[in-house]
């Protein structure tokens, strides 16, 4: 237990020094912040409710990329030999990493959850405790995501073309970048596989609509079930020398981590539980903010009426 807590101290001030860190964890999270809120939001209370959620999506689903960064980092540069010489299982330096990775998280979103409050007039984060829960757990999810990518690529090219790849589709189909009830039909079944959709969905449902925690009893258990899965099978596929590589035949292992999302996507586009959810509240979005456009009347004023009897003689 103390070298745990001995590497999730040194992971945090790791962090804390890496230039790196402090624009991705810090400056671009409130680049999005104040871009979703003010820009597509319209600095209205509805809109930045809304897009409030796929703001700590987006904060909460970046921590996969430094994370598979990070290791393979150090993996080439031998410091992973270091730990393995010491008493320090493979275990406990994933696990610590995850960990930090929460701690680093929740204070740029707590922070982020004030000042929505008090510059956009968020008054609906009564359930504070359901979205720092869905932080958490979303991160950790995310996190073990890294330790896989991490696991199975062997440069840091390699993770960073992998980080890409997965990227993409996670913030363009499921709701995070463009709301999920404004995309195509086609899209929208899609994006129902894959796992950034259940965390934006959860992360409006509980702030738009205060739903409670127990409520989203689906995504929760769904992103707990992926991430054991998934950190598990970092274990297996851990590797301390960057000489060791992997076989090809391991990296197809990586492709049982999607199974959960799989089977549940069948499911949902059955049901269409998510999408329903998710159109009711960009359809909540788009009349909050046609009722705070003025009417514009064509109103002729006397005043602007030509008087024949005022025009001077010729």
């Amino acid at each position: 237990m103390s070298n745990f807590a001995s590497l999730t101290h040194m992971r945090i001030r790791l962090a804390l020094r890496n230039k790196m860190f402090f624009f991705f964890s810090i400056v671009m999270p409130f680049i999005f912040f104040f871009g979703y809120l003010g820009f597509f939001g319209k600095s209205v209370p509805a809109g930045a409710a809304y897009f409030l959620g796929p703001v700590l999506a987006l904060n909460v689903m970046g921590s996969f990329w430094g994370l598979s960064a990070t290791i393979v980092m150090f993996r080439e540069q031998g410091i992973l030999r270091r730990f393995h010489v010491s008493p320090v299982t493979a275990s406990d330096l994933l696990a610590s990493s995850v960990v930090a990775n929460i701690a680093l998280t929740l204070p740029t979103v707590t922070l982020e959850l004030l000042l929505a409050r008090l510059i956009f007039h968020v008054h609906t984060l009564d359930n504070l405790f359901g979205i720092l829960v869905l932080v958490a757990i979303g991160t950790m999810s995310f996190a073990c995501l890294g330790l896989v990518i991490a696991s199975v690529t062997n440069t840091m090219q390699e993770t960073q073309v992998l980080n890409q790849l997965i990227w993409l589709p996670l913030i363009f189909l499921s709701g995070a970048t463009f709301p999920l009830g404004y995309l195509p039909r086609v899209v929208q079944r899609v994006g129902l596989f894959l796992p950034a959709t259940y965390l934006v969905n959860a992360f409006q449902q509980v702030i738009v609509n205060s739903a409670s925690v127990l409520s989203r009893y689906t995504e929760i258990a769904s992103l707990v079930f992926w991430a054991i899965l998934t950190f598990f099978l970092s274990m297996q596929l851990f590797r301390w020398e960057p000489e060791t590589k992997i076989p090809r035949r391991a990296k197809l292992l990586v492709l049982a981590t999607a199974i959960p999302f799989v089977l549940l996507g069948i499911w949902e586009n059955r049901t269409d539980r998510i999408l329903r959810e998710s159109q009711t509240a960009f359809a909540a979005f788009e009349s909050a903010l046609d009722s705070l456009r003025p009417a514009v009347r064509m109103t002729i004023q006397p005043g602007n009426a030509v008087n024949p009897a005022s025009k001077s003689p010729p």
